[in-house]
């Protein structure tokens, strides 16, 4: 007798079967392997070349990165402490809302990372203490004012200079 489904052999027969070496391999099913799941990384569209790991978080929904009267004084900043464009990385959360704090974190690296405003805190990022340095798994967090805030009130900038130098 010739069964075509092996399963059916199980129905037909009750008692119990034994496959020679040979006819194994016949019989065996190939294991069911699942295709690989890969997750696609984020790819972010920033200003600088990011060469000492110093991250600045922005939003600005209206630019494609930062105003330009926002983006000279915080070079200015930036050149007063020894770094340039190249330096950092200036990320703008307005062009990539759904970028989580792991996934910004994860591609970047920061050993320093500069959140100007509200705004700009990226989601999962926990607790922040405004306009204090702190450390937050190896990187030092700054979260301060906007530029806008900064631009209007003579004190904030004063108060962003004080923590600034203290990077």
């Amino acid at each position: 007798m010739k069964v075509e489904d092996t399963q059916a052999l199980r129905f037909i027969l009750q008692d119990e079967l034994y496959l020679l070496d040979e006819d194994k391999s016949l019989y065996s099913s190939a294991p069911i392997t699942q295709s690989e799941i890969q997750t696609q990384q984020t790819v972010f569209n920033y200003l600088g070349s990011n060469k000492k790991n110093f991250l600045v978080l922005v939003r600005y929904s209206e630019h494609e990165f930062m105003k330009d009267e926002h983006l000279a004084a915080l070079e200015s900043v930036l050149g007063r402490l020894g770094y340039n464009r190249d330096d950092v990385a200036i990320l703008n959360l307005a062009k990539c809302d759904i970028a989580t704090h792991e996934e910004i974190v994860a591609y970047f690296t920061p050993g320093i990372m500069i959140i100007l405003g509200q705004g700009a805190i990226p989601a999962g990022a926990g607790d922040l203490k405004f306009n204090t340095i702190e450390p937050k798994n190896s990187i030092k967090v700054l979260y301060t004012f906007s530029f806008d805030e900064m631009m209007a009130d003579v004190t904030h900038k004063k108060a962003f200079w004080e923590q600034m130098k203290n990077l």
